[in-house]
């Protein structure tokens, strides 16, 4: 007579004794063994993942574990001693503690650098077909045993910040977001781990999110919350949106895109705007004085009647604003740095472009028809074909030269 520990196949908890009697058969093993661990037993494996097909083949103290008819998946523990009469269970290695295989135990997750803590049916039961129930369902995440940290928590390179809400989703069926987080950053999310129902509600409450029809100006709040709740490396896009009047004073707005936006009277005064697109964005009347527009993109876009006193348009780096066509009628750009600046075919008339530094600019083809050029420095500067109709030259930094205005 042999006594045999025997497990289910992949675990190291809940282990049962049986005895083998010598002269019974395979048939009577799997017959106990079943009674035993509560399932249906067809295949016995040894703990080197052996198929044991032979009832001679067992010995006395053997530990198997016992499959339904799935291939043999290596014990979470790592290590066959644990079941040995000479080592209890609580000399177990704590740093697998949390690779169990048993639905509804407790697994630490390591996301991003952030811990989590679930148990096993949270991961597997809202959405079966989901990546982390992949992973986490019967043995499947016994494949990840050398993904985890120092502490035993299974390694997910993802971020945390949206990673929580998908979690507590699963845990009760309701999507909540913080006010600081995107949604569309936890869609991204949603779509890498396959949970194809929180996907349909987050388009929905993207889609609800989305600007009003009613085009209702957007604050200097809900801009920042926007700004806050948005990877440093993804682009906040701001198309076509409405700040009409908006305080955006002071803001770093860096990179962001203003294309068709509506930014009337809207106060932008000492902003970081480098390196914006405001293509054909309406800007008219609104306030840019002592604004860094380093590189900005402002293509047939409407300035008139806008006050950019003092701004700064000039890249040590070499990259142009380029205001090509823009509506600039009475705009004051008194004292602004200009260099470089392609204001080509550009509408200029009767703007006040005093001290200006338009060294080395492109002004072909511009309306400048009694815009006050006083003070500036044009060296450089191509003036062909523009109208200079009224135009006021006095003070000049370097004298003008006829070839710089004859085509």
């Amino acid at each position: 007579m042999k006594r045999v520990n025997i497990f289910r196949n992949g675990s190291t908890n809940d282990g049962k004794t049986i005895e083998v009697s010598d002269d019974c058969s395979l048939e009577d093993v799997l017959s106990d063994a079943s009674k035993k661990l509560e399932f249906v037993v067809e295949k016995i494996f040894t703990a080197k993942g052996g198929l044991i097909d032979d009832v001679r083949l067992i010995r006395d103290d053997d530990v198997l574990y016992l499959s339904s008819g799935e291939s043999f998946i290596v014990p979470s523990s790592g290590d066959e001693r644990m079941h040995s009469p000479s080592c209890p269970l609580k000399m177990a290695c704590s740093q697998r503690q949390n690779a169990c295989c048993q639905n509804g135990e407790w697994i630490t997750l390591n996301v991003g650098g952030k811990i989590f803590s679930t148990t096993r049916s949270t991961l597997t039961q809202q959405d079966g077909d989901s990546m982390l129930a992949r992973m986490f369902s019967g043995g499947h995440d016994c494949t990840w045993s050398s993904m985890v940290d120092e502490n035993g928590a299974y390694l997910i390179d993802r971020s945390p910040l949206y990673f929580e809400p998908i979690l507590n989703y699963l845990r009760h069926g309701n999507l909540i977001l913080d006010k600081f987080v995107n949604p569309e950053g936890v869609l991204e999310e949603a779509k890498f781990f396959g949970l194809t129902s929180l996907i349909e509600v987050l388009e929905e409450a993207i889609e609800r999110e989305e600007p009003a029809d009613d085009d209702t100006p957007i604050g200097r709040r809900e801009l920042v919350l926007r700004l806050m709740a948005t990877s440093t490396d993804k682009e906040l896009r701001c198309q076509g949106m409405n700040f009409a009047g908006a305080n955006l004073s002071k803001l770093d707005l860096r990179y962001m895109n203003f294309k068709y936006a509506i930014l009337r009277n809207a106060n932008l005064s000492g902003a970081n705007l480098s390196y914006c697109n405001f293509e054909r964005a309406d800007l008219s009347k609104a306030s840019l004085d002592s604004a860094n527009l380093l590189g900005v993109k402002m293509l047939c876009v409407n300035l008139e009647g806008a006050t950019l006193k003092g701004c700064n348009f000039e890249d040590p780096a070499g990259s142009r604003a380029n205001m090509e066509g823009a509506l600039m009628k009475n705009v004051n750009l008194e004292g602004s740095h200009m260099a470089g600046v392609n204001l080509r075919v550009a509408t200029l008339k009767n703007a006040n472009l005093q001290n200006c530094d338009l060294r080395g600019a492109v002004l072909a083809g511009a309306d400048l028809e009694n815009c006050d050029l006083s003070g500036c420095d044009l060296q450089e500067a191509n003036l062909r074909g523009a109208n200079l109709k009224g135009a006021a030259f006095e003070l000049m930094v370097n004298p003008l030269h006829m070839a710089q205005a004859v085509r």
